[in-house]
């Protein structure tokens, strides 16, 4: 692939600072919405900004990772851009769609591109019911919450949760448990990423329960529902033989 015009987006830490200065002195920095191509500095936080933000006009981004850990982002280099950017793979990834309905009858509707996850919002447990394309699943699950993840977003906080890692282009999805209390032995499920998982909130006013669809929350939820948005994709740019796909069997043997 070759690129004619870059926009640098940086987060705010002073080496994504530097760094954009560095980078844009010698290359320019375009406009975001008439570029060829994205470079993201910072960590995997700006990353998902920018696949919110750049997913409706399909704009590659190459992430340069300036922060912590950098999963979505290639190694910093200030040198060699244009050859990096050349040589680069593309993955591209779809986010998932949630519908919110919250105490007031009201509906909220946002996207994930790592997961969606209902969280209580109190001390006591939640409890949940749980349908897989209208058929219920599971009566009552008694736990702290549970998340829906895709592929990409297997490795964070899914994976945290003792969740499945997935391969990353692999059709499916992770409905993971977070500290389920009843059934304790639930360990979750490995659904299609075809399925709608509708979430229904039991004892709500007792129980409230807030969900969060990577960093946008609804508080009070009554029911979700999620499945995959097909209509919707990003796409992101990596170093050959660092391609997302192999970030994540990577990771599958780490300890």
């Amino acid at each position: 692939m070759t690129f004619r015009s870059i926009a640098f987006l940086a987060s705010d830490s002073p080496e994504a600072r530097e760094a954009v200065q560095t980078l844009a002195a010698r290359h320019g920095n375009a406009d975001p919405s008439a570029a060829d191509c994205v470079v993201a500095l910072g960590g995997d936080g700006l990353m998902l900004q920018a696949l919110h933000r750049f997913v409706s006009t399909g704009t590659p981004i190459y992430g340069m990772n300036r922060g912590t850990v950098g999963f979505l982002m290639n190694d910093y280099q200030a040198d060699g851009l244009l050859e990096r950017l050349d040589a680069a793979e593309l993955t591209t990834i779809h986010p998932l769609a949630m519908t919110a309905v919250d105490e007031t009858g009201k509906t909220h509707r946002a996207i994930a591109f790592n997961e969606v996850s209902l969280l209580r919002q109190r001390h006591q447990a939640a409890k949940l019911r749980i349908a897989i394309d209208d058929k219920p699943r599971l009566e009552e699950l008694t736990c702290d919450g549970v998340l829906v993840a895709t592929p990409a977003g297997s490795t964070a906080y899914n994976l945290s949760a003792h969740g499945p890692i997935l391969p990353i282009n692999s059709d499916l999805l992770a409905l993971t448990p977070i500290s389920a209390f009843r059934p304790r032995g639930w360990r979750g499920a490995i659904l299609p990423s075809a399925a709608k998982v509708t979430i229904t909130i039991m004892e709500g006013d007792k129980r409230p329960v807030a969900a969060v669809a990577d960093h946008v929350e609804v508080r009070h939820v009554r029911q979700v529902e999620i499945a995959q948005d097909t209509t919707r994709a990003a796409r992101i740019l990596f170093d050959p033989g660092h391609s997302l796909a192999e970030r994540v069997l990577r990771e599958q043997f780490r300890f």
